[in-house]
């Protein structure tokens, strides 16, 4: 979930009264959000950096909250305020329109058929007389921030560009350039670079690195001009110096080019609609027109209200509830949903505004609904379906033969269920492409690449950690392994396995198959080779030849036992001899 940094003091003279702690923990529960911490900069720095770094820092008290992930509306103090002064019923939920502007022609960008290839999408609009002091232009600065970690999903998918509109004029075009054809002085740079410059001077920028690989492969890079020929941005990385906003800034243009032009709508609706409380006649947003490289014209942003209808039977009996329509539109319209009853058969029809992305579905209203009416509130109620449940059967095995292998002297280790390919392979003497390993498209580490196939590398890894311990080591452990499978509708499945390992001096073999014979006592299943178990002579890489067996139940192979062979050892750092033990139980249910 993404939090949200306020100062408590900002939040509270634009809630228009004081809470206590509690108080405001308790309203945001109401809402559906989580006071998470409740600190200050000075803090936040002491714990991180040490009490020096934390000297002439602010002592403002701040409020995080944690805001649902799907609620973009409330990532900024703006929409947080507006969202829970509606809910208290303290404010009518605004209406927001889109005007033309009042003298001349709107805005225009124009996409060039360049930008297909990179970033095909982009919208524009405009706020205008609008009044920023400190704290307004910070939050509208962290606003974007939040978009481009939240829904822009790291500006892959939306970049947003602000801009300073007195200092630039229209018509704007966005094209795709090649590096070296691009020069500008970027954001808070005292000089011109070209684009392959700027690449490199990033490669150490921690805020700005982290979005270069969107385009650095690309033969050609996104950029916008206006009508001299100055770059307003270099999208999704920097935005050009000349025409940065402030403060002081009045007008702003703002763009999102995007690889998801429906994403890009969004981002745009929020961040019109969050701060044009602060124009000249609030709610208001003035048009701008993209015209698109098919000679399409478009007018942004789109501001769509769109409605919904359901029958407050709907909601009651989803909640489980018993409120009239009349009741249930109340409560929608608590929420930003303005809702009122049409017709006959308790109709409700709710209007959801341009801030509610979140709202594709019928059940989506009804949780608002539930939250409004207030989740504590809701009556406790018997379930009219009664159902037994029993442990999967599996799992039910699995926990009992944990209890006996533990009472047998093995202690049980957990291991990670991720690991390299070499310890799969390589390590056990077997050839990767023979082991049925799911692999992981994009690993972080090379000790995480395949999903498992066998236990037995986690356990080998457990005892070279514990070799200090005293001899004899005795482990196990029971857990899944996954493996391919073509029959599967994922094409892999996952498979129940008991492994065990014994280390000593002596290889003890004898332990080990003494530990097979209690576990058959324990499934029930007899010695004999019609109807029962019985293990048979085999070779396997794994294995020190002649000293490997195979187990077979009721005729069909179910695992493996013998000495570990010496190259395994060495492979896994271990210096002792080492017999092991591989069961599938699945064969046993």
């Amino acid at each position: 979930m993404p939090t949200v940094s306020v100062k408590r003091d900002l939040l509270f003279q634009a809630l228009g009264r004081t809470y206590t702690d509690e108080e405001f923990d308790e309203l945001c529960f109401e809402f559906g959000l989580e006071l998470d911490e409740i600190t200050s900069e000075k803090d936040i720095i002491s714990r991180e950096q040490g009490d020096q770094k934390a000297e002439g820092a602010s002592d403002v008290i701040l409020y995080k909250i944690d805001v649902p992930a799907n609620r973009y509306d409330l990532l900024c103090l703006e929409g947080l305020v507006r969202g829970l002064q509606v809910f208290k019923q303290k404010l009518e939920a605004p209406r927001y329109r889109r005007v033309s502007p009042a003298t001349g022609d709107p805005q225009r960008l124009i996409i060039t058929e360049e930008t297909a290839a990179v970033r095909p999408h982009a919208v524009a609009a405009v706020l205008r007389d609008i009044t920023f002091n400190q704290d307004r232009y910070e939050s509208f600065i962290e606003l974007q921030e939040k978009l481009h970690q939240n829904v822009c999903r790291k500006r892959t998918l939306v970049a947003i560009g602000t801009h300073d509109l007195d200092t630039i004029s229209g018509p704007f075009t966005y094209t795709a350039k090649a590096p070296d054809d691009i020069r500008f002085r970027p954001l808070n740079q005292s000089q011109e670079y070209t684009a392959t410059q700027l690449m490199s001077l990033y490669k150490t920028d921690s805020h700005l690195r982290h979005y270069l690989h969107i385009i650095e492969d690309e033969p050609l890079y996104p950029i916008i001009y206006d009508s001299n020929g100055i770059v307003l941005s270099m999208p999704p990385i920097i935005n050009g110096d000349h025409s940065k906003i402030s403060v002081n800034t009045r007008n702003v243009f703002i763009e999102c080019t995007a690889t998801d032009l429906t994403k890009a709508k969004i981002v745009l609706d929020m961040i019109v609609t969050m701060f044009s409380e602060y124009c000249n006649e609030p709610f208001t947003v003035e048009e701008a027109e993209v015209v698109y490289p098919d000679g399409r014209m478009v007018t942004y942003p789109e501001l769509a209200y769109r409605t919904e209808t359901l029958s407050a039977d709907f909601i009651n009996r989803k909640v489980g509830i018993k409120e009239s329509a009349e009741s249930v539109a109340q409560l929608l319209t608590r929420m930003c949903l303005k809702s009122e009853v049409t017709g006959s058969d308790d109709q409700i029809q709710v209007e959801i505004p341009p801030t509610r992305s979140d709202v594709i579905h019928a059940c989506d209203i009804m949780e608002d609904a539930a939250m409004a009416y207030g989740f504590n509130n809701i009556t406790m109620t018997t379930p009219r379906t009664y159902t037994v449940a029993n442990q999967l059967p599996l799992n039910k095995l699995t926990e009992l033969l944990r209890m006996d292998l533990a009472a047998a002297g093995f202690t049980e280790a957990l291991t990670f269920a991720l690991c390299s390919q070499e310890d799969i392979a390589d390590k056990l003497g077997k050839n990767i492409t023979e082991t049925r390993a799911v692999h992981i498209s994009n690993p972080k580490t090379a000790e995480f690449q395949v999903a498992r196939t066998t236990l037995l590398p986690g356990l080998l890894k457990t005892l070279a950690a514990n070799r200090k311990m005293p001899l004899p080591l005795k482990l196990f452990e029971i857990s899944d392994v996954v493996l391919k499978d073509e029959s599967t509708d994922v094409g892999a499945r996952n498979n129940r396995r008991l492994c065990a390992v014994y280390y000593n001096k002596t290889p003890g073999f004898e332990v080990i198959h003494g530990l097979l014979d209690r576990i058959m006592q324990l499934l029930e299943v007899r010695p004999g080779r019609k109807r029962g178990y019985y293990i048979q002579a085999a070779e396997d890489s794994t294995f020190f030849p002649g000293r490997c067996a195979e187990i077979f139940s009721h005729g069909k192979s179910v695992g493996r036992l013998g000495v570990l062979h010496p190259d395994v050892i060495n492979g896994f750092e271990l210096t002792m001899p080492c017999s092991a033990l591989d069961i599938d139980l699945e064969h046993f249910l």
